[in-house]
């Protein structure tokens, strides 16, 4: 049994390598942009809705459903919600339909990988000090880091540091943990388990997805929160 994608590699040359994660996450995103380009092609505009125009009911859930998670992330990080929500939406999205295909038989999650967990904190820890950045400037973000005293700046940077890896090995552990206990109890009762293991992935894959973007909007939140202070 394969622990992560990253072991099965379709081709190499050098230091290039194109193993399964590489390709699943590719297909992920192809994925990601055709739904986009369905949902939105035939989208009722306000003009028209003022006109008279029906609105699909599709689109009514859908509204309904970014709302929601618009009141939610106003919760978190108040004003700046809207400008981070299309950020906090991609990373829920991509992580739920990685889950999502790690679940169909002969496929594994894009999450399972240890480089895309890493790669998908790594955002999250760029994004962190760039909006910092844009609210109060190069210089006053920086004294952030050396509050309440010089001597802390270490301290602050390596706090940041294992934040990042905290994201990312929470979402590498809890799904290569998921795949496995799914593979030793097919083992154990091939006929039984597929079907419940199959409806436990997804919920499980959802929730993950949940779980990290909640977190990515709570360190934001907690550097939004540092700026105003100092």
């Amino acid at each position: 049994m394969e622990i992560t994608p990253d072991m099965a590699v379709y081709w190499r040359f050098g230091p290039a390598v194109l193993n399964r994660t590489i390709v699943l996450t590719w297909l992920v995103m192809v994925l990601l942009v055709g739904a986009s380009w369905l949902v939105t092609r035939r989208m009722v505009a306000h003009g028209d809705i003022l006109a008279g125009v029906r609105v699909p009911r599709w689109q009514t859930v859908l509204e309904a459903t970014v709302l929601a998670a618009l009141g939610q992330a106003r919760e978190i990080l108040n004003a700046d919600a809207g400008r981070l929500m299309p950020f906090l939406t991609t990373l829920f999205l991509f992580i739920a339909v990685s889950n999502l295909v790690g679940s169909i038989p002969g496929f594994d999650a894009p999450t399972g990988s240890l480089s895309t967990t890493v790669a998908l904190a790594l955002c999250v820890f760029v994004l962190v000090p760039a909006h910092g950045i844009m609210r109060v400037g190069f210089r006053a973000y920086l004294r952030n880091y050396l509050q309440p005293t010089a001597l802390m700046l270490p301290l602050n940077v390596f706090a940041e540091l294992s934040r990042t890896m905290a994201l990312a090995v929470r979402l590498f552990g809890n799904v290569m943990s998921g795949r496995m206990m799914g593979a030793i109890l097919l083992v154990i009762a091939p006929l039984f388990v597929p079907v419940p293991m199959l409806a436990l992935g997804l919920l499980l894959g959802m929730v993950q997805a949940y779980i990290f973007a909640v977190l990515a909007a709570v360190y934001i939140a907690a550097g939004i929160e540092t700026e105003s202070q100092h």
